[in-house]
């Protein structure tokens, strides 16, 4: 009676609760992106009597069923309003640069916003033709009209297709949003250019490790000095700085020597030069990346940045693409691993040199290249401009605002759906395999990331683009680490017909007397009743 219950208590599963039902509705994502744009008129594009109708608003919503368990929806809330008097002064600065600048210095717009001013067709500010102007910041320059005739509704008519041509520029599209659920939908209802966009970048990570490596085949020809630290200070550290609120970022450096492509250039006589063609590009990461060695203390995905000098007998060595044309920054990058870069130096001594030749790298034009090549690796996807505009280059930072923006907006859908799909699967898990030992560490991680999950789903519909991304990072990342919990293991290969098994030749043996001398105590109860009734009778 005692130990049977006993026996019970102390071999059964410890499993915590866990929010189920929470979990359950986010398997049903149900995702709404708010964004607030607003749109400026400057002095002379609208009547006195269009400019009584404003300030006003309005609200345009897009819906997208993107399969049965997932719906996005978009809404845009678009203000429009007259320019302010300091306004009207930065708008009459020389240049666009300028303007942009002093537009940001009066008002700097919240994070995920835009803001568009409306300018007369016979502005000067903007270039010949120039229709839109995208700045540095979140801010637009629109070539407008002169003041037309007919109701303010007219007008915002005439307007709209070129206002929703910016959004689709500065902000996010649903093609980048609809690359960025991943898993949670089938890779045929992405676009080819998509596709090819969201597997070229690394998926969404806490950190990155990024790793710039000078390869030397033939050091006994060629000394070779590269100002690696000064160059990512002045070219690097700036869009890493901007990319903080995104990920962690951390850089280290290397220098191999004798290390040698495992592709064997072919000459070509017609350029005078050693060529590697598009094909055999693919053969030159694998036995370079065996010496690179690799970061055991970290478990965040690594890009690696490989600068190849060739030595003197393949020298130049020049990288063509599918149509056998040179590649003018003669590099090339791999998907989800990095960019290699050859820099030929032969053109920089003479025969006569003595050896080793001292060379210094221009990093300038190495990290021109790198950057760009960064940027991609890290989920800033090109821009495809329409006719008629122009884009600011972001400059010495590397990254633009509204690019910071876009890829926030990407990053923030991705780490919710990855999160989404982590939390559904390991709750799914749990509840096939019944005798998983659930401790309280894991039901806090679960439940931090339910919650996380839901505050990211509920600041992405209140347009809070900054608060949203902050919350699907610690959603991701409690849900992974809820995940890979190595005590969900402990149990997992204990069912219970092996549990049985070793049990029953324990008791089997000690419940034979035991239900023998039940019987008995049966019998002996049943006779005494028996004599009772008797000596009744």
């Amino acid at each position: 009676m005692v130990g049977i219950p006993l026996w019970w208590k102390t071999t059964e599963t410890y499993r915590a609760w866990l929010p189920y039902s929470q979990i359950r509705e986010l398997d049903s994502l149900q995702l709404q992106l708010s964004m607030e744009v607003e749109v400026v008129f400057s002095r002379g594009t609208l009547t006195p009597e269009q400019q009584k109708k404003v300030p006003l608003s309005q609200i345009r919503e897009e819906q997208h069923q993107v399969n049965e368990n997932t719906r996005l929806k978009y809404r845009y809330e678009t203000k429009y309003r007259t320019a302010t008097v300091m306004e009207e002064d930065a708008l009459g600065q020389p240049s666009t640069e300028d303007a942009d600048l002093s537009l940001h210095r009066l008002s700097e717009s919240p994070c995920g916003s835009v803001v568009m001013y409306v300018i007369p067709q016979s502005s000067t500010l903007l270039p010949e033709g120039v229709k839109v102007y995208v700045g540095q910041r979140r801010t637009a320059l629109l070539r407008g009209w002169e003041a037309l005739g007919g109701t303010l509704k007219e007008v915002l008519a005439v307007l709209e297709p070129q206002v929703e041509q910016v959004l689709r520029t500065m902000s996010f599209s649903h093609s980048d949003i609809t690359a960025a659920l991943g898993d949670r939908i089938r890779g045929s209802r992405l676009s080819r250019e998509s596709l090819a966009d969201s597997m070229r970048a690394f998926k969404s990570s806490p950190g990155y490790e990024i790793t710039f490596s000078l390869l030397n085949p033939d050091p006994q020809s060629h000394s070779l000095h590269w100002d690696i630290e000064g160059a990512v200070q002045t070219y690097i550290q700036p869009l890493l700085d901007k990319l903080a609120p995104v990920a962690n970022h951390s850089v280290d450096s290397q220098i191999l020597y004798y290390a040698v492509l495992g592709v064997k250039p072919r000459f070509n006589r017609e350029l005078s030069a050693y060529t590697l063609s598009a094909e055999s590009l693919a053969h030159v990461i694998n036995p370079i990346e065996a010496k690179l060695g690799s970061n055991a203390a970290s478990s965040n995905p690594v890009l690696n940045f490989l600068l190849y000098v060739p030595d003197a007998h393949h020298a130049p060595l020049l990288i063509q693409d599918q149509g056998k044309r040179e590649v003018p920054s003669n590099a090339f990058h791999s998907p989800r691993w990095g960019g290699i870069m050859v820099y030929n130096v032969k053109d920089q001594y003479g025969p006569e040199a003595e050896v080793p030749v001292y060379i210094n790298i221009d990093m300038a034009r190495v990290m021109g290249v790198f950057l760009s090549q960064l940027r991609l690796m890290l989920g800033v996807q090109p821009t495809h401009l329409a006719p008629g505009f122009l884009l600011q280059s972001p400059g010495s930072a590397g990254l633009t605002d509204w690019e910071l923006d876009r890829l926030q907006w990407t990053r923030s859908v991705e780490n919710v759906a990855m999160a989404s799909t982590t939390i559904t699967s390991l709750a799914q898990l749990l509840n096939q395999i019944g005798n998983i030992v659930i401790n309280d560490n894991i039901a806090q991680q679960v439940s931090s990331a339910v919650t996380s999950l839901q505050a990211a789903v509920a600041e992405l519909e209140a347009g809070n683009l900054a608060f949203a991304l902050q919350y699907s990072r610690e959603a991701i990342l409690a849900s992974e680490r809820a995940f890979f919990d190595p005590s969900l293991l402990h149990l997992l290969y204990f069912p219970d017909d092996q549990k049985f098994a070793i049990y029953i030749p324990l008791f089997l043996p000690m419940c034979v007397p035991i239900l023998l001398s039940l019987l008995k105590m049966l019998g002996e109860i049943r006779r005494s009743r028996a004599e009772r009734r008797a000596k009744k009778d």
